[in-house]
């Protein structure tokens, strides 16, 4: 009797979606995106070099309502504003992807993080395929981040990591970056969407038998969007964000995708020439300390859950060019030709014969709708050559009809207004715009070069 053979597996696949096909296609079936259809490597059973460890827990299925939370508790990094991020701190077991730009800190925040699990009593591995142990070994001392407990190793090779995990036996791995780790099992050099699909899913296969978390580094696009293929995302946790300017020491850890907690948390860290340091409170960051000037005011912003006061500085300046001139930064440069076209039309204040810059402090970026009033009341005191009173907090979003418009999360901001000092509030309550130009004005006093204008 014949026997009947297997069917071949289909020997290409999308990079983004999965899709599989049983020859090449330069177009994706599935999601329709072009050139991401290669060749799909064979499996490659390298999990089966990896000795036998007893099972985490117990794999019978069980009702649900059996079941506690406790069967996954969480352990601390060390790292405050990491553990805020991660939902209060990471899950036995967990696979947590951790992306950004190339020398925004990604490597340094993760030393920072392996030694505090060090000195907690964990053991930690950290394998860097980048960097050479001696330069890890620099900046950790840099950095204050050595320990006996801290395991340093270079390799490119995922089954020397492997062999390293079996070794060492930590509790918690980094590996910077699956770009540069390779497997001798699958085709295609390092960085390759198979090697990195293989390189992921045997490192994630690995913490989830033994309960060991795993945090990997991701490079990123020219669009700031995670390199490789689109299932890494799929495949992991936990999906954090790693973002600053680098022209700016300030850094913030945003989650993209978290199974274990929520996604609105935002860590925010300060770069120093002895590593990388948390900032609790970020309440001083983004605010002049100068005396109060015409064309300034206070906005409450929200980083996450985070709520955060900014300062809105405006600059008008009379010019006679057919074209005045616009320029943004930290705003939504779309909004602020609203805002200043809401102005003229519904409050009076003429900015067509202006030349408008607008810019936040500290280099935060403030683009929600919540900016509307205080980018307004900061051009109208530029125009008007007055100064919004000490105190005084705007927070609101304008129609196109001069409404003040109640943002999300509005209590919020109010208390963390009231908890900073700015007792008095310029939102929702107020009237329309022009409402609240006319009581801002009767409490200015007018600088010297003009009078406050009637609006």
């Amino acid at each position: 009797m014949a026997t009947r053979r297997p069917a071949a597996a289909a020997p290409y696949r999308c990079t983004e979606c999965g899709w599989t096909t049983l020859k090449w296609v330069g177009r994706c079936g599935e999601c329709q995106q072009w050139g991401t259809v290669v060749e799909a490597a064979a499996p490659t059973g390298i999990l089966r070099s990896i000795s036998a460890v007893a099972p985490v827990g117990d794999r019978t299925a069980r009702p649900i309502t059996q079941l506690t939370t406790t069967d996954a508790p969480r352990r601390t990094t060390g790292v405050g504003e990491f553990d805020r991020v991660l939902g209060g701190g990471i899950v036995p077991g967990a696979a947590i992807l951790l992306s950004g730009e190339p020398g925004v800190g990604k490597s340094t925040l993760l030393l920072e993080v392996a030694a505090a699990s060090a000195k907690a009593g964990r053991r930690v591995l950290y394998a860097s395929a980048e960097e050479s142990t001696a330069q890890v070994r620099l900046r950790a001392e840099r950095t204050g981040a050595l320990h006996d407990e801290l395991y340093l190793a270079a390799e490119t090779d995922l089954a020397t990591i492997l062999g390293h995990i079996d070794q060492v036996l930590p509790e918690l791995i980094i590996v910077d970056s699956v770009q540069t780790v390779s497997s001798s099992q699958s085709e295609g050099m390092a960085g390759h969407p198979s090697q990195v699909r293989e390189v992921a899913s045997t490192l994630i296969r690995v913490a989830k038998d033994r309960g060991i978390p795993v945090i990997i580094v991701g490079h990123v696009t020219k669009d700031g969007s995670i390199a490789g293929p689109r299932i890494l995302e799929h495949l992991v946790d936990v999906v954090c964000q790693f973002e600053g300017d680098r022209q700016t020491s300030l850094r913030f850890v945003r989650a993209l995708k978290n199974r274990f907690g929520p996604t609105d948390e935002v860590g925010c860290f300060d770069m120093t020439g002895a590593g990388i340091a948390e900032v609790p409170d970020p309440s001083q960051l983004f605010l002049g300390h100068g005396s109060i000037e015409p064309g300034t005011c206070v906005a409450i912003a929200l980083e996450g859950r985070r709520a955060m006061p900014v300062e809105v500085q405006a600059l008008t300046i009379s010019t006679t060019a057919p074209n005045p001139r616009r320029i943004v930064n930290g705003v939504d440069g779309a909004r602020v030709a609203m805002v200043l076209a809401v102005l003229e039309k519904k409050a009076g204040v003429v900015t067509s014969n202006q030349d408008v810059y607008v810019s936040t402090l500290g280099g935060v970026r403030f683009t929600e709708p919540a900016a509307d009033l205080a980018i307004a009341m900061a051009v109208a005191g530029s125009v008007g050559n007055f100064a919004v009173p000490k105190g005084f907090a705007a927070i609101g979003e304008l129609s196109l009809a001069g409404e003040i418009r109640r943002v999300t999360q509005s209590a919020q901001r109010r208390s963390e207004a009231a908890r900073l000092g700015y007792a008095q509030l310029i939102d929702d309550r107020s009237k329309d715009l022009r409402g609240a130009l006319r009581d801002i004005r009767t409490r200015a006093k007018a600088r010297p070069g003009g009078d406050i204008p009637e609006f």
